[in-house]
């Protein structure tokens, strides 16, 4: 036995060479050769390196395993305990490196980002060189590249460098009149923020005409396949030193904003926002296309005179966080007396509306009914003297899909509602006779999909912000003489999408988005933005991320839809929404990941299954994981980012 176990501790401690590779050294510099032994610890086989160059910085380097794409950052686990044998091919380079990251609003900075850290840690960081805040919103995908002539293959690209930022600086930036203090440091660092701060003038058509246009829901459902996965490095993905990837906005569920401290974190989401619009990303109708025309014109205008988006002093943003506070308590702490006598007293909607069921093979129109809304639900009747009998129907809206078909210019106002059903979904149109109709409706609609009454206390804010949309695309008859009509300046085809400018000319863009204009021309420049946010947000196919999958026992493809708050079936041959599950009613998902499937069970004994065509399993599932994330924020503890949760929602087998 002591002879075995003298035999065992000569082999244990026998000693072989390590050849680990210095990337400071230069490409043609030899591999640096070290005597160890297996239960020599990483941070011992550093420390022989150091030793061995001592010339270099070396603070910031770890070794690199290329075999198996990994980092060794545990340095007290033993080279045994990592597996790692003379044949390993070691690396030992810094675990920061420039990377050249395309902004939302199409410029690009040079920065260090850690090539060492997950994603997710890595987009923490950068957001805080840059001073946005919620970067948990963001993330990185690999670039489009942009439709490029021979003639610009030489033009080089403008860059703004920040690789002179300190890395201590970047973990926890000191702040100098609410901007970090790297950026006051020369006038070259002041330009870069500008650059972030300030926005873009509207872009030439010729600059839009380059960019790439996604052209159809497959085209959208291959973009989906560039996010990088949040849980592994840069390096683990194939990102080398000064490649270039696209900072976006990832996660459409945008939270806790506010102007004084969310310059920046405005600011580009506005440029994401427009070009999403400009390059048709997101379809809207021709006159919500004027006004967001009409929108960008304002807000350059304002921008040139208004150098930053502070459009209210500190006491005034202390009183609407001390209001803000005050109405989150009055709702959370509702005595049971009021709260019985809102049930007793639970307001209702009651008029004459026309109602259209579209099906197959019928020419019939709308027709006049008497119809009643009551909590979630939608009933009607012949006529009002027969709604106290039974109704003809009674909708549930609850999860329904709500969308506007408003044309003011023709005085139609229609709602259309798709009402999941075991078939599929069914259709239904409402018709308001006027604005003011339309407005309670489809806030009433609005709610009731998600669940609310119309005694929730947003149902008022629901209504004016609809009017107050309305009202933006009311064109005022008479009023051209005091537009700026004549000022040449204006150019249309910078402001909308290339589809208007082949429909129409510059001369006809230009009265309709100056009539436009006449309705937001007295907005602050905060104001502006976040009124072309809000419009953005509300239309119907906002924050929708598309997937093409292969549904279990299906023979074709479908889209999978991931919006904020539910998933969405859409047949890809015609383009209609099959069926809505929204994430509330999600009991678990799961992923097998030696088959690609991804299986989610939803209340009522409802079970979905599929394999994804033009992306990874994994990307799907960190859409679901990354918006249940989202939704756990709240203001008690919007400060600190719970970043062990993040990943155990979003991250795949290889992260758990």
């Amino acid at each position: 036995v002591k002879l075995i176990q003298s035999a065992c501790s000569c082999f244990r401690m026998a000693v072989w060479d390590l050849s680990v590779t210095v990337e400071d050294l230069g490409a043609d510099a030899p591999p640096v050769t070290l005597s160890v032994t297996s239960d020599l610890h990483v941070g011992g086989v550093i420390l022989k390196l150091v030793q061995k160059t001592r010339e270099f910085d070396w603070s910031d380097h770890a070794l690199w395993w290329e075999q198996k794409q990994k980092w060794l950052l545990r340095t007290a686990w033993a080279l045994e305990k990592y597996g790692i044998h003379a044949d390993a091919r070691l690396v030992f380079m810094p675990q920061h490196k420039p990377l050249k990251l395309g902004l939302p609003n199409g410029k690009t900075v040079q920065l260090r980002a850690s090539f060492s850290s997950p994603v997710f840690q890595t987009v923490i960081g950068i957001c805080r060189m840059l001073n946005i805040r919620h970067p948990e919103e963001l993330s990185l995908l690999r670039p489009v590249e942009e439709k490029r002539k021979k003639k610009d293959k030489d033009i080089t690209e403008e860059l703004y460098d920040l690789t002179g930022v300190p890395l201590s600086s970047v973990s926890r930036p000191s702040m100098y009149n609410g901007m970090p203090a790297h950026f006051v440091d020369s006038a070259e660092m002041e330009a870069v923020y500008k650059m972030l701060s300030v926005t873009q003038p509207p872009p030439a058509p010729e600059v839009v005409a380059k960019q790439y246009r996604p052209a159809s829901v497959v085209d959208k459902a291959h973009i989906n396949g560039r996010w990088l996965d949040s849980s592994r490095s840069l390096l683990q993905q194939g990102i080398q030193e000064n490649d270039r990837l696209w900072l976006r906005f990832k996660y459409h569920a945008f939270y806790d904003i506010e102007p004084k401290y969310d310059v920046v974190r405005l600011t580009q989401l506005y440029e994401q926002a427009r070009w999403a619009i400009l390059l048709e990303d997101i379809d809207c109708t021709e006159e919500e296309m004027m006004l967001f025309g009409a929108l960008q014109y304002h807000i350059s205008k304002v921008a040139q005179s208004e150098p930053q988006l502070l459009a209210s002093t500190a006491a005034m943003d202390d009183l609407e966080s001390a209001l803000q506070s005050l109405e989150v308590k009055l709702e959370g702490e509702s005595s049971s007396a009021s709260e019985m006598l809102d049930n007793m007293t639970a307001p209702e909607l009651n008029d004459y509306l026309k109602i259209f069921r579209p099906k197959r093979l019928t020419l019939k129109g709308y027709k006049l009914y008497w119809v009643k809304f009551q909590d979630t639900s939608i009933s009607y009747f012949k006529s009002k003297e027969e709604s106290f009998g039974e109704p003809i129907q009674q909708i549930n809206l609850k999860g329904c899909e709500v969308a506007p078909d408003v044309n003011i210019a023709a005085n139609k106002f229609l709602i259309r509602l798709l009402i999941p059903s075991p078939e599929g979904m069914n259709e239904v149109y409402l018709r308001c006779e006027d604005e003011e109709q339309y407005a309670q409706w489809m806030a009433a609609c609005r709610l009731a999909s998600k669940g609310k009454s119309l005694a929730d206390s947003s149902y008022q804010s629901e209504i004016q912000s609809i009017s107050s949309f309305l009202a933006m695309q009311k064109t005022k008859s008479g009023s051209h003489g005091k537009t700026p009509a004549a000022d040449e300046s204006i150019n249309t085809h910078s402001l909308v999408s290339p589809r208007y400018h082949k429909k129409y000319k510059a001369k006809q863009l230009t009265p309709r988005i100056l009539d436009a204009y006449q309705n937001v021309s007295l907005l602050t420049l905060t104001d502006a933005i976040m009124r072309f946010l809000q419009i953005w947000q509300s239309l119907p196919d906002f924050g929708l991320a598309y997937v093409v999958v292969r549904f279990k026992g299906s023979r074709k493809d479908e889209v999978l839809g991931i919006a904020p708050n539910k998933l969405i079936r859409i047949d890809l041959g015609v383009g209609d929404v099959v069926k809505t599950w929204r994430y509330n009613n999600m009991k678990q998902w799961n992923v097998n990941w030696d088959i690609k499937q991804m299986a989610i069970e939803f209340e009522g004994n409802i079970n979905i299954a599929f394999s994804c065509v033009t992306a990874e399993c994994r990307i799907v599932h960190e859409f679901i994981g990354g918006y249940i994330f989202m939704s756990t924020r709240n203001r008690e503890n919007s400060n600190t980012l719970n970043e062990e949760l993040f990943h155990k929602l979003t991250g795949g087998h290889e992260a758990l």
